[in-house]
């Protein structure tokens, strides 16, 4: 079968490998689209981070490995001893290995597992025609839900996490800083919680309108002061949910000269460099820093509930290419800003 294969930094590719079978607990599954995620960017560039160069302790695996950890896809084969799915089930894949054992994964928190690892970084993946996961993993998608927005559970999911910690209320004004997948995926999440006044601050121009044209209200940084303008807009009051999907010093200093007393910050960025962060307000005010790490089952339950009610589109952000352009088509213009979001479509025929 044919694969995306990670080498190293700057080297990933197209190459045949053999076709995989499941095991006891597993399923077999025929990928119909796979995501590239910023991570993914990550290790191409300046890897391998995440990617073990030695046997990973839950995977056993290490690179060379097949990418992938967004994507959807139908089952195909039954290992032993599953139940509750069976050949023909249209899935998303809840990538995360957990040990089980640590004290995260004892209190329910296996997102945070001492041992975490992620298919299609810490083993062979989805950006290939066909992959085996644990059927942990599995999440059945209704008739209603593509399998190209079945991709998209496993980011959406990242925001609806954090979404999720900031505890927003209906009528709560929210910020969502970065207007990247992520930051598209909390706007999604936050209206799927029932918010309505919600601002999207982002400085590229072109990431705005993508946003606007899902019906977003945006703040350009580099020519509204935004502290001042959500003063007014709240009455002094400051955003009762902000969330930093952004990773770059101006947008915390920026995200904390808006936070409301007693109120959350939620971090669900990369940041590439070390930040000074300006404590003053968060002292003066009780109001606090929290970081979200993946997601949960729940997360992608909500998610999936949430796309089969129509409340997700991917018009205007996503595109989809074909396994054998991944470099040009998929790392080298995400990388050079010309697409936002790629799902590499290996559906044949799929629906």
């Amino acid at each position: 079968m044919r694969a995306a294969v990670y080498y190293g930094p700057n080297k990933v590719e197209v190459a045949d490998v053999p076709e995989p079978s499941p095991g006891e607990g597993q399923v077999k599954v025929k990928v119909g689209f796979n995501g590239i995620c910023g991570t993914d960017l990550h290790e191409y560039y300046a890897g391998p981070i995440f990617i073990p160069t030695e046997p990973h302790a839950l995977t056993h695996q290490q690179m060379p490995l097949v990418l992938g950890h967004e994507f959807s896809g139908t089952v195909v084969e039954i290992g032993r001893g599953v139940t509750g799915t069976k050949v023909g089930d249209r899935v998303a894949i809840e990538p995360l290995y957990r040990c089980g054992q640590c004290a995260p994964c004892q209190s329910g928190n296996y997102n945070i597992c001492q041992q975490i690892g992620f298919h299609g970084l810490m083993s062979d993946g989805g950006m290939a025609e066909f992959t085996v996961v644990p059927t942990n993993m599995i999440h059945h998608l209704p008739d209603n839900v593509s399998l190209e927005l079945g991709a998209l559970v496993e980011p959406m999911s990242v925001a609806f996490h954090a979404a999720t910690l900031g505890d927003p209320a209906p009528d709560d004004t929210a910020m969502v800083f970065g207007a990247g997948p992520i930051g598209i995926g909390l706007w999604f999440a936050l209206r799927g919680k029932g918010l309505s006044e919600i601002y999207v601050v982002e400085p590229s121009a072109t990431r705005r309108a993508s946003i606007e044209a899902l019906g977003a209200t945006t703040l350009d940084p580099t020519v509204v002061d935004v502290p001042g303008f959500i003063a007014d807009a709240t009455g002094g009051r400051g955003a009762d949910a902000i969330y930093d999907a952004a990773g770059v010093q101006p947008a915390v200093e920026s995200a904390l000269a808006c936070i409301g007393a007693r109120k959350p910050l939620i971090s669900v960025a990369i940041y590439e460099k070390p930040l000074t962060t300006p404590l003053q307000r968060i002292v003066m005010n009780e109001s606090r820093i929290q970081g979200s790490l993946c997601y949960t089952s729940a997360d992608y339950e909500s998610v999936i509930d949430l796309m089969s009610q129509g409340k997700y589109d991917t018009t205007g952000w996503v595109d989809k290419i074909s396994l054998e352009s991944v470099i040009d088509d998929g790392f080298e213009a995400l990388h050079a800003g010309t697409k936002m979001k790629v799902l590499v479509d290996l559906s044949k025929g799929q629906s």
